[in-house]
């Protein structure tokens, strides 16, 4: 599959522990980035669970806590911790320049 890359500004406008929902979605559904002390990582901003935004979560290590109620989610992979089940899509990321930028999987083409 290939990825189209959205560069969304500089690392420094991302809090360090925090995260910025975007201005912009992928299939309807907002998308969210996260700064943690060992990198970038992207998520579908919506909780597996209630779709609660993960963006208003607290980050503890490379994991952020639902705000609704309080599931754990991994901010690479998007999976919930046991015992909860579910995961939220993660999208790649990289750094070029200082500039953010995030994979997005490109549409596909239907034959008519």
């Amino acid at each position: 599959m290939n990825t189209i890359w959205k560069n969304i500004g500089p690392l420094d406008k991302i809090p360090l522990q925090g995260a910025r929902r975007l201005g912009f979605r992928h299939e309807g559904r907002p998308i969210a980035v996260f700064r943690t002390s060992g990198g970038v990582f992207a998520l579908i901003d919506e909780c597996p669970h209630r779709q609660g935004p993960l963006s208003e979560g607290l980050i503890c290590g490379t994991t952020v806590a639902c705000p609704l109620h309080n599931w754990v989610i991994d901010l690479q992979s998007g999976h919930a911790a046991a015992p909860d089940e579910g995961a939220t899509l993660a999208l790649p990321v990289r750094i070029v320049e200082g500039e953010v930028h995030i994979g997005l999987p490109a549409a596909v083409e239907r034959a008519a």
